[in-house]
């Protein structure tokens, strides 16, 4: 019988076919829901949304998710940058077709079989595209035959530049920075047109093993091993010449901190809420939108240097240890600067809580509001109120020192002294907390409070009676970003900008979403503001309380600015302006935990204010208040007399003998004793006529009797010109003589007139840079008043 000689052959020809069609159905199986180069174009490449200054360059934020991604263009990338990654990952790219047969044998067959390693190795840029876009990270033969297919497909579809750009574009290199650009950014904050050889060369070097090779991580000499491999292989190509490999090894590159690369961080995430307020976090995210925003870097360095400094003051003389600062611009209610504490990053001392936009107790930066609606209502800088100890409760009776029950209210002013009658200007420009209460009163708490409101300090929810007259002292709570924007209004005479912090907002294909309308609205009268302005500029009238030429003023410039200190010392205040810049800042402990009893806002804010004015005012254009027109009411204690002339002679009683606080323009009130507050206030002056008027002591000066009235607040003497004194004195006993001074020169002694008017017109004759004009006014009793006035010339 013969060997049957075709079964074999039958069995392989069997076997053959079958392991033939197999692979191509075990092929065709793997490639049925393969993606296709076109899912690549129409996939979502995430991309960081960026948060930039106003000058549109300077980047202060990149939002992102797990993948913090800036998409460049190829021609954006320099060579440099692509000569390095190719010598890093595959030199031969633009030569070879998807695939490098060499180095696949080598990562499917050698190193599997013969050195027992995974499947791994071989990949070409287009290979590491398609892994990294398309197809899922584990190392099986099948995927790498899927990554070999989608390649072919990839090169047939894109040029290698084109696929080059997507590269770089689009592999990881740690830190959760994805792409050349982003990367740049965060290893090195620069962007990837500014990298250095030394330093593309170690960027390139992350890819391979992001975690392994991080700057940040424990393997650096590993790193500087795979930076001075691409040099190396650079060379051995002929990108760059030995002279510059070696010069690249030899520079000592600086990483970034590894604190997350962020500017001005307080406004940052205030800009990001606002953010969150206007779209998903999806898009905020992984949208890559441009988010152009009104803050000033320049400005914001500024004011972070001069927030860490007065901090670090602060909490060695006051034990206040943070402090906050606001700027903005009156004229566009754009915000500049905003430093939410000394230290973000300092979160012992809470660093990343923003007080500009907490609630706190603004002391007396809030009297300013209701001395504005009194002038509108009739009163003048010149009105008197009486200095006095008060009691403010009514049915706590006058007599102060019996008055220990809760409800009963008696404050006083810092420096517990009282200073009998004084004028609005002087009650406000130095303090003055017991005027400063009649003044509410008068005004009413409900017209404080809706004038308030109308400025911006929304924060004032409540009705009247849950704040009561310590509304003036700053019972009610504020945040320092309200505070700011309701101050703009008086820089801006009266008109009230919508605060602003976003400018616009484009998306990753520049198409405008979000473009601010600003509004300009009329809030008041600017008669009475320019009045207003008029006290808090006047820097004569906050001596002795605060230092003449001091903090609140800013050489060169004309400034008006408020201070406040909360009851318990737990917060300072700086409130200050000129017409092209305002700016707040806040002083105290983020815990809420008190200052030293000293730490006024005069003293703990204050330098810090003017620290930061100093510098950056020289950066807008110099202008000077408009000019403020004297308010006049024809009613004397209006007007600043509080000896009243009367058919019975003369007489000195409370405002409210005189004013009926519903009407003050009105006729006198026929039954003032029906005010709940009368008795109270009048025994204050009782007390005082008592202690200086009727103790016929000769020394005692009455307190704010010599009006000025020429030249008006704000006024320029200049040289070469005449120049006009006038004076109303108000006086209980009759004069022996009036004196007029000049830069401390006699100028003209009167005799005593009917009416104590006294006007004179003369050439002075040196104008200096600050001039004083000095009255001093002698009654026959022997009683000195004195008045003393400076003016700049020029």
């Amino acid at each position: 019988m013969k060997p049957n000689n075709q079964k074999p052959f039958k069995l392989f020809l069997v076997v053959g076919t079958s392991v033939f069609f197999g692979f191509f159905a075990w092929l065709a199986l793997i490639t049925y829901n393969l993606p296709g180069p076109e899912s690549f174009d129409s996939r979502i490449v995430n991309q960081s949304t960026k948060i930039f200054a106003r000058d549109e360059k300077t980047v202060l934020y990149e939002i992102h998710g797990e993948e913090k991604r800036t998409v460049v263009g190829f021609d954006q990338i320099p060579d440099v940058v692509k000569k390095a990654t190719l010598a890093a990952e595959d030199a031969e790219f633009y030569q070879h077709p998807a695939f490098d047969i060499r180095s696949m044998f080598r990562g499917l067959v050698i190193n599997p079989i013969f050195r027992g390693t995974s499947v791994q190795g071989g990949s070409t840029i287009t290979q590491q595209l398609v892994k990294n876009t398309l197809l899922t990270p584990e190392r099986t033969l099948t995927r790498k035959i899927k990554e070999l297919i989608l390649a072919i497909r990839f090169e047939k579809k894109y040029s290698k530049d084109q696929i080059f750009e997507f590269y770089l574009n689009q592999i990881p290199y740690g830190s959760n920075a994805y792409g050349i650009e982003s990367a740049s950014k965060t290893f090195f904050n620069k962007s990837v047109g500014e990298l250095t050889l030394a330093e593309a060369s170690y960027l390139v070097s992350l890819p391979k093993a992001p975690s392994y090779y991080s700057p940040y991580g424990s393997h650096l000499d590993k790193l500087k091993e795979r930076q001075e491999y691409v040099l190396d292989r650079m060379k051995d190509f002929n990108w760059i010449t030995e002279a510059d490999s070696e010069l690249a090894k030899k520079d000592e590159v600086e990483f970034s901190k590894q604190r997350f690369p962020i500017k001005a961080p307080h406004f940052v995430f205030f800009i990001k809420s606002l953010l969150e307020e206007m779209y998903d976090s999806q898009l905020i995210e992984t949208g890559g939108l441009n988010v152009y925003t009104t803050l000033d870097w320049e400005l914001q360095q500024v004011a972070e240097k001069a927030v860490f400094d007065g901090a670090e003051r602060n909490d060695k003389t006051w034990n206040a240890d943070n402090a906050s600062l606001l700027a903005q611009n009156p004229k566009t209610g754009e915000i500049l600067a905003m430093v939410g504490t000394r230290d973000y990053f300092n979160l012992e001392k809470q660093g990343n809580q923003n007080i500009t936009l907490s609630t706190r107790q603004p002391g007396s930066s809030f009297k300013p509001f209701v001395y504005l609606k009194a002038f509108e209502k009739g009163y003048t800088p010149d009105s008197i109120m009486f200095d006095t100890p008060t009691e403010f409760t009514a049915s706590c009776g006058p007599d102060i020192e019996q008055n220990t029950k809760p409800e009963c209210y008696h404050p006083k002013n810092y420096d517990n002294q009282f200073r009998g009658p004084v004028s609005l200007r002087k009650s406000l420009a130095q303090s003055l907390n017991v005027p400063s209460v009649k003044l509410l009163y008068l005004v009413g708490i409900d017209q404080a409070i809706e004038t308030a409101r109308s400025f911006g300090l929304t924060t004032l929810d409540k009705d009247s009676t849950f704040y009561g007259l310590s509304l003036i002292l700053g019972g009610g709570g504020v945040r320092l970003i309200d505070m700011v924007q309701a101050y703009s209004v008086l820089a801006n005479d009266g008109v009230q900008n919508t605060q602003l912090a976003l400018l616009k907002i484009k998306d990753n294909k520049n198409n405008v979403l979000f473009e601010a309308k600003p509004e300009q609205k009329k809030i008041f009268d600017s008669k009475y503001v320019r009045v207003l302005n008029s006290v808090l500029s006047d820097d004569a009238s906050r001596v002795p309380t605060f230092q003449a030429n001091g903090p609140l003023t800013v050489p060169g410039y004309q400034v008006a600015a408020k201070t406040g200190t909360s009851q318990d010392y737990r917060d300072a205040w700086t409130l200050g302006f000129s017409p092209t810049l305002a700016a707040g800042v806040w002083v105290g402990n983020n815990d809420y935990s008190e200052m030293k009893r000293e730490a006024a806002g005069g003293m703990a804010a204050a330098p810090i204010w003017n620290d930061f004015m100093k510098q950056a005012l020289p950066k807008f254009p110099k202008e000077d208040f408009f000019q403020a027109e004297t308010l006049s009411s024809q009613k004397p204690m209006l007007d600043g007399s509080y000896v009243i002339q009367t058919e019975t002679g003369p007489q000195v009683h409370d405002i409210l003998f005189w004013i009926d606080k519903k009407n003050p323009l009105g006729p006198q009130p026929q039954n003032p004793e029906n005010d709940p507050q009368f008795s109270n206030w009048e025994a204050g002056v009782k007390l005082w006529l008592t202690q200086n008027i009727l103790s016929n002591n000769p020394s005692t000066q009455i307190y704010s009797q010599i009006f000025l009235l020429d030249p008006q607040d704000s006024s320029l003497v200049r040289s070469g010109e005449s120049l006009k004194i006038s004076a109303k004195i108000s006086s209980i006993t009759r004069l022996s003589r009036v004196e007029f001074y000049f830069n401390n020169k006699p100028v003209i002694v009167f005799e005593p007139t009917a009416d104590n008017f006294y006007s004179v017109f003369f050439m002075p004759s040196q104008v200096l840079m600050r001039n004083e004009i000095y009255i001093r006014a002698v009654e026959e009793s022997g009683r000195v008043m004195e008045l003393r006035k400076e003016f700049s010339g020029v």
